[in-house]
């Protein structure tokens, strides 16, 4: 009954193209069934080529409705992309307990938890990858024992999730010191956002901080490594602001291009500005597996450094960028006659200003606005 009203009450919530549906999974590693709520992105419905990131949630009956929130909240401004969400529901202490107990002699885990482990590598997750278009980004959160639980996947020689969120683990015995062994060895990018507070018990802060230290240690390039010590948290309000700050982490290439990422550090790069632009969206494709037209507004920041820093040669290579980004619109042919505005060939700039007159508008990038930039040039 519980999960019916809960499914009602997250149908008023979120849009109304957003859809949520619980489902019970069959497991043969279990002997059992286990029920999951998936939440799919308002677009998914319509866009049928598009595949999202999976964010997979282990306590999900209490961590559904803080990320769910949170996440409704970032795609509305586009900070962070549309994703599926899939929550695992875990009844009780008892039920989680059971889920992802370890040997006291050596952290691993034994009898039930490994066969939840199987569970979720080789059944629920191919089952989603085959149901869903799950995008090749995949995230996994925790929280106490499922935090530290969900360590195990990096043991693996490639490991099922991209991404993990740990919010105040109960580490088990040696994962201090055998994770970040781990986290050496990887052979491909994985995010890893670790959080404590300073309301979690002492010998539990102990332990995570001792992990912290560990972690920061690793030289390996592939870890993308992000730690929050909350001041003023409880074990179990960390939750509410350690989601926010975990996502914008992890998705943190993804984010359009900010006033302090461009006062930090695309304006004060001597050059390359355009291949700042360019490496970004690069990343975006091979870290998280999608592949996101340039935003306009990334494009008016990158010739922004350019004007200010007055490298000109660089407006034809974003013109360059332009054409395969936006290639029946006004927009690289703006920056071509940029180009040659600023370099003093105004006869070519008029030129590029008044091919526009055939293409789309994009932005304020208007026909008009283009055509006026090449009445003004032939005054001169």
């Amino acid at each position: 009954m519980k999960h019916t009203v809960l499914t009602l009450l997250i149908a008023f919530i979120w849009p109304l193209s957003a859809q949520v549906k619980v489902e019970e999974i069959a497991s043969k590693k279990l002997n059992a069934t286990r029920e999951i709520t998936i939440l799919t992105p308002p677009s998914y419905a319509t866009d049928k080529n598009k595949k999202y990131p999976l964010l997979f949630l282990l306590d999900g009956d209490y961590l559904f409705d803080p990320f769910s929130g949170i996440v409704s909240y970032t795609e509305y401004w586009n900070d962070l992309p549309e994703v599926i969400i899939v929550a695992l529901t875990q009844d009780n202490a008892e039920q989680r307990e059971f889920d992802t107990q370890t040997a006291e002699q050596n952290g691993l885990p034994f009898d039930q938890s490994e066969k939840f482990f199987e569970f979720l590598a080789y059944e629920l997750v191919p089952s989603l990858e085959k149901n869903y278009r799950v995008a090749p980004f995949k995230i996994i959160a925790g929280h106490n024992m499922t935090a530290n639980f969900m360590n195990y996947f990096l043991f693996k020689e490639k490991p099922v999730f991209n991404a993990f969120i740990s919010m105040s683990p109960e580490l088990a015995v040696n994962m201090e010191t055998q994770l970040p062994e781990q986290l050496a060895k990887l052979k491909s990018p994985v995010y890893y956002y670790l959080a404590t507070a300073d309301g979690d018990l002492a010998s539990q802060q102990k332990t995570i901080k001792a992990l912290d230290t560990n972690i920061k240690a690793v030289t390996n390039p592939n870890l993308k490594y992000f730690f929050d010590d909350f001041r003023g948290a409880s074990h179990y309000s960390l939750v509410a602001r350690a989601i926010p700050a975990s996502l914008y982490d992890i998705f943190s290439c993804y984010q359009p291009i900010s006033s302090s990422e461009y006062l930090e550090k695309i304006v004060k790069l001597p050059s390359g500005y355009v291949k700042y632009l360019t490496d970004k969206y690069d990343v975006i494709e091979k870290d998280l597996g999608l592949k996101i037209p340039m935003r306009l507004n990334d494009f008016k920041a990158i010739e922004a450094a350019i004007l200010k820093n007055g490298v000109y040669d660089e407006l034809r290579d974003l013109s360059d960028v332009a054409s395969k980004q936006y290639p029946k619109t006004t927009l690289s042919d703006y920056y071509s006659g940029l180009f040659y505005e600023k370099t003093g060939d105004n006869k070519k700039a008029v030129k590029a200003y008044m091919r526009s007159y055939t293409l789309e508008p994009i932005g304020e990038y208007t026909t008009e606005f283009m055509l006026e930039k090449a009445e003004k040039l032939k005054e001169r």
